[in-house]
């Protein structure tokens, strides 16, 4: 084929994004003098920015041991791919949320094609690094058995041990290798007015927050809010009773601002003990400029004739402004002539700020409120450490989401949050979708999780959503609109595995004579295990797609395709029998297509009828891609 007809053939990539090299490029089309033979100059960049740019030598930031290698692990492409389980999946055909089971880095890397800037709320509740929790692996390749290696979950004889402990040294840097990649690719997926909360303990709260200060930007840090995690005190404490737990809340964009609230616990500041005609109002100081401007710097003068001076940067607002407040009675002068007070009226609110201070268990709940959700659900303890519904509710009432906004929760555990979704879908007839993303972690021996079966903790969480939704759909308000399908409480299951194209397997530092035999060792582009739908599923998630696109089966001219979009997308899947150029041509015919997607051994090196494919589809207008 002419290097002409070739680009007319979209190839599919291999992986996902190399972010070095993007972030290489950005800066290449944004400050060209700063590149040089290729590379980024250093130097060059510093000296561009000037005053801008920071002194090595005086740095503040957080650094530990194995912080770079973090940065690459973010960084690094995956060729790791989804596999979809029909038979774990609830509703598939109708449902739009999304359970994976597989290690969270590689699963957000995944998602990046399709999710950036996508996820109206992230909400996690990661390791507490207590000792005894489960440390992520910062690498693919085999599955569980490498995962539980590489974080040393297994001995060499099979048997668990303690993955994070204090004794090991590192014990802070460990956790931190664990989580800041996965925030770097976290925040990626934040939609601009998208924000993150994460829940998190006293042991690592004070690290996470400067790791989070340096991955969303110090000025996108929202608030440190204290939730009462406990109903009642430990009288068996040493020391103090650790009621609490903090959530950090971080934004996409210093904009954001959380759903204001009904708060009757507030509203008692808001009186009315001169019967001003427009309601109970709040007195307040008047907000100062944040700001110096020379036109708000001006005094004031009481009807006592006492002169009050401006704050240091001026008021908020201009002269006349600030004339136009005093008449209407918005601002008022103090009784003894010295000050000014502005009056907020309760009427003119739609709601009061959320307090960082959650002590209203009716609000938030508790741990063992927690407990006793989950075990209504399960009657039997099979996880030790859940969040109520009701937090996590508040928390999507706070991130205001709402109809088709989506909630990412790659921290599942036992599907708190996708309970939440559903249930506050139940409520107010929203279309609210979650994406949970949970290590098939196993259950410790001979505990009561492992007894019943749930090897893993992602049995559990995908257990725990589908009597969650049953539970749901049980409930008299909810029967309609289960019945016409407005109420949506199934979920696709996927699960991590590597590609389903052995020519994407070999890694980028392969040895040159292992990468010859590799390429010489491939006989077909494809898995013959690898079924249509989970080459499918690869292609879309590589070529940008969601993981809940409609697809089906169709059959033209004798060749069975994938569908996709109700035939937007056509995908020939099968390299083993090579179809005609008729045949093709009637594929190419079909009415609204506007992407054929065929697999490259589907030719079997018939580089005559791939051009004139490539022909066909130009003339046509549909744009063919392979794999």
């Amino acid at each position: 084929m002419t290097i002409d007809e070739l680009q007319d053939i979209y190839g599919t990539p291999s992986g996902t994004p190399d972010f070095k090299t993007e972030l290489a490029a950005q800066l290449s089309e944004l400050i060209p003098e700063a590149i040089a033979d290729g590379k980024i100059d250093v130097e060059k960049l510093k000296e561009l920015l000037g005053e801008d740019a920071g002194d090595d030598r005086e740095r503040f930031g957080l650094f530990w041991a194995g912080k770079k290698r973090a940065l690459r692990a973010a960084q690094e492409p995956t060729t790791a791919t989804l596999k979809p389980d029909y038979e774990k999946s609830k509703d598939w055909d109708t449902t739009k949320n999304v359970f994976i089971e597989g290690d969270n880095l590689e699963v957000l890397k995944i998602l990046q094609k399709h999710y950036h800037g996508k996820i109206k709320m992230i909400y996690i509740d990661p390791p507490y690094n207590t000792g005894k929790d489960f440390v992520y692996p910062d690498n693919y390749k085999e599955g569980l058995e490498t995962y539980l290696e590489w974080t040393r979950q297994v001995n060499d004889e099979g048997k668990q041990v303690s993955t994070n402990s204090e004794s090991e040294g590192r014990y802070h840097s460990n956790w931190l290798n664990m989580m800041y990649p996965r925030l770097k690719l976290a925040r990626n997926l934040l939609a601009d007015d998208g924000a993150i909360f994460i829940s998190i303990d006293d042991n690592e709260s004070a690290h996470l927050r400067r790791l989070c200060d340096e991955v969303f930007g110090e000025a996108n840090f929202i608030a440190d809010a204290v939730w009462r995690s406990k109903d009642n005190s430990n009288n068996d404490a040493k020391r103090f009773s650790l009621d609490h737990n903090h959530t950090l809340v971080y934004a996409r964009s210093a904009d954001w601002y959380p759903a204001r609230i009904s708060d009757d616990s507030k509203r008692s500041h808001f009186r009315n003990p001169d019967n001003d005609p427009r309601g109970p109002y709040f007195d307040g100081n008047p907000l100062n400029s944040p700001n110096y401007r020379e036109n708000l710097v001006y005094s004031l003068t009481s009807p006592q004739g006492i002169e009050i001076k401006p704050p240091k940067n001026g008021w908020r607002w201009s002269r006349e402004a600030m004339d136009a407040k005093l008449a209407s009675g918005e601002i008022r002068f103090t009784a003894d002539g010295r000050g000014i007070r502005r009056r907020t009226y309760l009427a003119d609110m739609e709601g009061l700020p959320p307090s960082s201070l959650w002590i209203d268990l009716e609000r938030t709940g508790h741990n063992r409120q927690a407990k006793y959700e989950l075990m209504k659900l399960m009657p039997e303890d099979v996880f030790d450490t859940p969040k109520p519904v009701k937090l996590i509710k508040y928390i999507l009432q706070l991130g205001s989401v709402t109809n088709d906004d989506i909630v990412l929760d790659f921290f599942a555990g036992s599907a708190t949050t996708a309970h939440a979704v559903m249930q506050m879908n139940a409520d107010d007839g929203g279309r609210r979708r979650f994406i949970m993303v949970q290590l098939p972690e196993p259950t410790p021996e001979k505990s009561k999780a492992r007894e019943l079966g749930y090897g893993t903790v992602a049995d559990i969480s995908r257990r725990r959503i589908d009597l969650a939704g049953a539970a749901i759909a049980g409930e008299p308000d909810t029967q309609l609109d289960i019945e016409q399908g407005q109420l949506d409480i199934g979920f696709r299951a996927y699960a991590l595995t590597d590609t389903n194209f052995s020519k994407w397997r070999v890694a980028s530092d392969t040895d040159l004579s292992k990468l010859e035999q590799h390429l010489f060792d491939l006989r077909d582009s494809a898995d013959d295990d690898a079924t249509p739908d989970s080459l499918l599923t690869e292609i879309l998630l590589k070529q940008g797609y969601s993981l809940t696109e409609q697809i089906g089966d169709k059959e033209i001219d004798g060749l069975k395709l994938k569908s996709v979009g109700e035939g937007l997308v056509l995908a020939y899947l099968d390299e083993h029998t090579k179809p005609t150029l008729q045949q093709l041509r009637s594929v190419l015919a079909s009415k609204d297509l506007a992407k054929f997607i065929v697999l490259e051994d589907a030719f079997h090196g018939d580089d005559e009828l791939k051009t004139n494919l490539v022909q066909e589809a130009k003339t046509r207008g549909v744009e063919l891609w392979t794999a």
